[in-house]
């Protein structure tokens, strides 16, 4: 009976410590719906955002999950050049006049399209179907504190670049998307490390610029943080947004 009472009393000791652990583990899924209504929350649903991105205007409609993402600029011909991408398809007009292409080239024009909206409007894409969250663990970054969040990608649904993995860097305190690290198979593959810069609020939602880093070493993506504080990134160019215009939508 002895054996028996201490071996009950080490069982509750044992399931006592695990689940005081488990609590204490933050969860990812919270860690991006907090940052997400940190971001601009419900304002992302229904809403058209505008902006400008290297000589080139990006329109963002959404409508739940209803959406319409286009970019226009003038070509090197004079031309102005619209491309469109919807829930039905991609389309492309020149001079308002529908162009036809092949489906090679409309796949690497809606990643074109859809690549800079999904930066400029993050962290809104991470609650996406095919978004695999795992919490990291916690780092301190020019001394703030942040939970570190890595995002995969499952196939169905995680479009062309579903093989890509990104790590986030969210506040713990003010729950702010301030830097983020990615791989891409794209043009032979890279990786990038990003540092949020001049933050503004538009309408209701918290757009940032970026500075664009690369690091050269051989580092697992989850470790950028750590050559980030040790000064071994290379800044690559700067992500900078213009001319931005948030308003509200009744429906598409």
């Amino acid at each position: 009976m002895l054996y028996k009472a201490l071996y009950t009393l080490l069982a509750l000791f044992l399931f006592t410590i695990t689940s005081c652990q488990t609590e204490k583990q933050p969860d990812a899924q919270r860690i991006v719906d907090e940052a997400i209504a940190a971001h601009g929350g419900e304002r992302y649903e229904k809403s058209a955002i505008s902006f400008m991105f290297r000589d080139r205007q990006y329109r963002a409609l959404r409508d739940g999950g209803v959406f319409v993402y286009s970019r226009t600029f003038t070509d090197s011909t004079g031309q102005q050049v619209r491309d469109v991408w919807r829930n039905s398809g991609f389309n492309r007009t020149v001079n308002d006049v529908e162009v036809e292409l092949p489906e090679e080239r409309q796949k690497a024009f809606t990643a074109s399209v859809n690549s800079v909206i999904y930066f400029a409007l993050l962290p809104y894409a991470l609650n996406d179907e095919a978004v695999r969250k795992e919490y990291l663990g916690e780092m301190t970054i020019k001394g703030e504190p942040y939970h570190k969040v890595r995002v995969t990608f499952a196939q169905e649904g995680g479009g062309e670049g579903y093989q890509d993995v990104y790590v986030y860097w969210f506040h713990q305190e003010r729950n702010t998307m301030d830097y983020l690290a990615y791989s891409f198979q794209e043009n032979d593959g890279g990786t990038r490390f990003r540092e949020a810069i001049n933050p503004r609020t538009v309408g209701g939602v918290l757009f940032q610029d970026y500075v664009n880093y690369t690091l050269k070493e051989d580092t697992p993506l989850e470790n950028y943080d750590r050559a980030f504080e040790a000064g071994k990134m290379e800044k690559v160019s700067e992500i900078i947004l213009e001319e931005i215009e948030v308003r509200e939508i009744d429906s598409l």
